[in-house]
């Protein structure tokens, strides 16, 4: 009988901490429904299906808004699980803490921003003959850029001194990569990065600052 209570906590425990945080686990839904679909696609007909709905130069100046919202619904290479941890530490953790709108906005600012950006930059280095002519419809979809966007936004969640350590491994890991041969995607990263430390004005007032120390209450559903 014990084990039973204590299984049927942890279930309500994960029930309620999905329901306090509906726009990640609605948006992993939507993630785990696109990759079983591109496990069910041909190598070939996969790569020109995410071609479409990638967020490269030629996509970009035919269909903006389309492929800006679906290369966020796709993720690269298939593998989801690793998905489902990160938006659960980080993407749930500031949906909670924000709220799901500013949640929501500091996902598409980053996402936005970091995508013209970078293909902007791109842009730049296909004129210059530094990147080929072909990179016009490289395949570039994913949700990374949101996500780096949320892990640099969380910085403000986290109390100091613990902050500066959290922020100095946010800008290592978006930066380091920029200091030897860098990608678009790299700018991509950096970018988003940036975004979320920028989204300050939407933080302040609605964050409970944490202890790295504490354990996070789970809401009670």
């Amino acid at each position: 009988m014990k084990r039973h209570t204590r299984v049927h906590r942890a279930l309500a425990a994960v029930r309620s901490y999905v329901r306090s945080a509906p726009g990640t686990y609605a948006w992993l839904g939507v993630l785990f429904v696109t990759t079983v679909a591109l496990h069910h696609m041909s190598p070939e007909f996969e790569q020109d299906f995410l071609r479409q709905r990638s967020t490269n130069l030629h996509e970009l100046s035919q269909n903006p808004v389309r492929v800006l919202v679906a290369s966020a619904m796709w993720i690269d290479g298939g593998r989801w699980l690793p998905y489902a941890v990160l938006y659960t530490v980080f993407h749930a953790s500031a949906e909670r803490r924000l709220g799901t709108a500013r949640w929501l906005l500091v996902c598409v600012l980053a996402h936005v921003l970091a995508t013209l950006i970078s293909e902007g930059a791109l842009l730049w280095a296909i004129e210059q003959g530094v990147a080929p002519h072909s990179e016009y419809n490289t395949l570039d979809i994913g949700v990374s850029y949101a996500l780096a966007g949320i892990v640099a936004v969380l910085t403000y969640e986290i109390r100091t001194p613990w902050r500066y350590g959290y922020l100095a491994a946010v800008l290592l890991v978006y930066t380091l990569p920029l200091t030897s041969g860098p990608t678009f995607t790299d700018v991509g990263h950096f970018v988003a990065a940036l975004v979320g430390l920028g989204c300050l004005p939407l933080v302040r007032g609605r964050t409970q600052v944490r202890n790295p120390k504490e354990t996070a209450p789970v809401p009670r559903g």
